[in-house]
């Protein structure tokens, strides 16, 4: 029996004892290994991590007892301290490694807020008792009762260990909803760490509104085209993200209008605020197809001076549910709320507002010269929880309204993915609270972020319906040009429900379509009615409308005359014959007005030139028309090839300051090889 005492000598060799601490998370970590290979792995007796351990022992062992009794007696004492301390140390390290990746401790990790989180608690000191019992069965095959007694001890001693630090970790769950994180490696590794879950792809849920392209119209039978000018640059940067992530964008997710005005232009400005801005209409040859002329309309919003800028009164409405927890999210959306900073002046206020499960104040409106207090609690928002997105939206507008400047800029900047699905979230009821909300004089604006789960949908409806502009950010660059280079197009308006309407001259034209604006269309009798909603311009902002015209005769006609048309043998008016291609209208309220003042500009032939002998922005809106118009796979452009497009966008670059135009080029070459031409 000299094998049973070496084995009685091995038996009283213990490893060293690890810290309080340390042995909790361990423990922990191996409940939940537990659980879940109790989950994957059920058995109807027994369980099968316990025959993984035995065999796993057994390997260990088994040279150690087919070697000469010395020899195992000198190998004994480590190999039993080696055979113990493994498992212990395996723990302690996986823990650790998590710990240096952690910047926070998830509620649902801490917290035991859910109902499912009680069930998971009770679920593992339910599995620790059943361990415990599992350890008695295997004393009473090795007969080392004394050794599972005191194993079962540690065992309860570390399940009430668990159970007095569950209401701490509760309280600490409620106190990081929406709070600041501490980056400390203490507090990173967390009473209880979250256990990394295996590798999921994620289910593309980005939402768009389905539109038709913009059929082409006789004019015999609809003269008038009227539309809301857009002033949105969310498509063109979702478009960028999806041909650099090597993906063709869908084709409800590109809006043709927002590509165009994506870019500065230098149109010719008006020299004075009491006329917001002036239209420049330039007629040329189609660049796809010979036998058609484009009538480029280009806007340019008053640029007001510094010294003329007002007061601002600006809240941060930020999304902080779970689904903003990617870092192209909510650390995206701190880091361009501090850029926007420093556009501000020092008299400037900023509020701050979140909304997750429900909505609340982070900071009261605060004068950008405080600016320490801004960025802390800028730097104190966490994500989790759901999205009450409604109240969010009502909390933001209150305070608006509680620190409104008469005669001043007092906008909601809502920034988030889309996510509401809490209250209110369809889109009839987000239309009627944000037009309920607008005669509050406040304006909003929507920055969208991230992927994969992103509304655009949403915020199409919110920005168009509350006075407010929609950019999509990718990226901090995108940021700085959105918050920075264009702060003044951005938070200044100087002109509300802006409004186009074209008459074509049917002496002239025969057909025409509008290139783009589908989701801007207004109906004819919209155009004089002040009570409808339109679109705005900012401070320099640059506005751009196209449309292809076919003149009468041309062999590019697509449309049919009607065979019971009677067609119209009296002269067309004088006015309208001697060279008027067409009549523009413009219908606009001042920033601070409700009744719209009228602008109006004959377009005639005198105005036409050859495409190459146009301006510079002139070719590059173009160019940037004709590819929207070919990754929406328009008819027009069936036989128009990227390469072109890229030609004429390169020729065309100017002097390109910040580098768009010459990212565009590449955008192009992009879409040309996913698409394998």
């Amino acid at each position: 029996m000299k094998t049973r005492d070496e084995l009685d000598l091995l038996a009283g060799i213990r490893p060293p004892e690890a810290h309080a601490d340390v042995r909790l998370r361990a423990l922990d970590a191996a409940l939940g290994e537990f659980d879940l290979q109790k989950k994957n792995h059920a058995s109807p007796q027994g369980s099968a991590v316990w025959r993984r351990l035995l065999t796993g022992a057994s390997l260990i062992w088994r040279p150690f007892m087919h070697t000469e009794t010395h020899t195992r007696r000198r190998l004994a004492g480590p190999a039993i301290a080696t055979l113990l301390l493994i498992p212990v140390a395996g723990v302690v390290t996986w823990n650790l490694m998590q710990s240096r990746t952690m910047t926070a401790i998830p509620p649902t990790a801490v917290g035991g807020e859910t109902e499912k989180d009680r069930d998971s608690g009770a679920h593992s000191q339910f599995a620790a008792e059943e361990r415990k019992a599992e350890f008695e069965a295997l004393a009473d095959k090795l007969g080392r009762q004394n050794e599972v007694a005191d194993i079962a001890q540690r065992t309860d001693e570390a399940v009430a260990a668990r159970q007095q630090y569950a209401p701490a970790a509760q309280s600490m769950s409620r106190a990081l909803q929406g709070a600041a994180v501490p980056q400390s490696r203490e507090f990173a590794v967390g009473i209880l760490p979250p256990r990394p879950e295996p590798f999921v792809e994620r289910e593309n849920r980005d939402r768009f509104a389905r539109f038709s392209t913009n059929p082409v119209k006789r004019v015999a039978e609809e003269p008038v085209s009227t539309f809301s000018i857009d002033v949105d640059t969310a498509s063109y940067a979702f478009m960028r993200r999806q041909l650099k992530n090597g993906i063709l964008p869908e084709r409800e997710s590109v809006r043709v209008e927002e590509l165009i005005n994506y870019f500065p232009y230098d149109w010719p400005a008006p020299q004075s605020a009491e006329t917001p801005f002036q239209p420049t209409v330039t007629v040329i040859s189609t660049p796809w197809n010979a036998g058609t002329l484009l009538m480029h309309v280009a806007i340019k919003g008053y640029e007001l001076p510094v010294t003329e800028k007002p007061r601002s009164n600006l809240v941060f409405l930020i999304d902080t549910s779970g689904s903003m927890q990617d870092a192209d999210k909510l650390p995206l959306v701190k880091a361009s709320l501090k850029l926007l900073l420093d556009r501000l002046s020092p008299e400037d206020t900023v509020g701050l507002v979140t909304y997750a499960g429900n909505a609340g104040v982070a900071l009261e409106s605060t004068k950008v010269a405080d600016r320490a207090k801004i960025i802390a609690a800028i730097d104190g928002l966490g994500a989790g929880g759901s999205t009450a997105g409604a109240a969010g939206i009502e909390e933001a507008y209150r305070l608006a309204e509680k620190a409104f400047v008469k005669g001043g800029v007092n906008r909601v900047m809502l920034a988030t993915d889309g996510d509401f699905n809490v209250g209110p979230s369809d889109d009839a009821s987000l239309k009627r609270l944000i037009e309920e909300k607008r005669k509050s004089s406040v304006f909003l604006s929507v920055m969208g972020f991230g992927q994969g789960n992103y509304n655009d949908q949403m915020m199409q409806v919110i920005a168009q319906n509350g006075n407010g502009t929609a950019a999509y950010i990718d990226t901090l660059a995108e940021a700085e040009k959105t918050l920075v280079q264009e702060a003044g197009s951005t938070l200044f308006p100087i002109a509300k429900d802006v409004k186009i309407q074209v008459e074509f001259n049917p002496s002239r034209i025969s057909e025409y379509r509008l290139i783009g604006y589908e989701t801007r269309a207004l109906n004819r009798e919209d155009f004089n009615n002040d009570r409808i909603d339109a679109g705005e311009i900012g401070s320099g902002h640059s506005v751009t409308a196209i449309y292809e015209l076919t003149p009468i005769g041309s062999a590019a006609e697509t449309v049919s005359q009607l065979r019971y048309q009677q067609q119209d043998s009296q002269p067309a008016r004088q006015d309208a014959a001697n060279g008027e291609l067409g009549f523009l209208k413009m219908r606009f309220k001042k920033a601070d007005a409700d009744t719209s003042e009228l602008l109006s500009l004959p377009v005639t032939e005198h105005l036409r030139t050859e495409f190459d002998s146009a301006p510079t922005d002139v070719r590059f809106s173009v160019a940037v028309a004709a590819f929207g118009q070919k990754l929406r796979d328009a008819d027009a452009l069936a036989g128009f090839g990227f390469g072109r497009i890229g030609e004429i966008a390169n020729a065309a670059k100017g002097t390109d300051e910040f580098g768009y135009r010459g990212e565009f080029v590449g955008l192009v070459r992009l879409a040309a090889a996913l698409a394998g031409k």
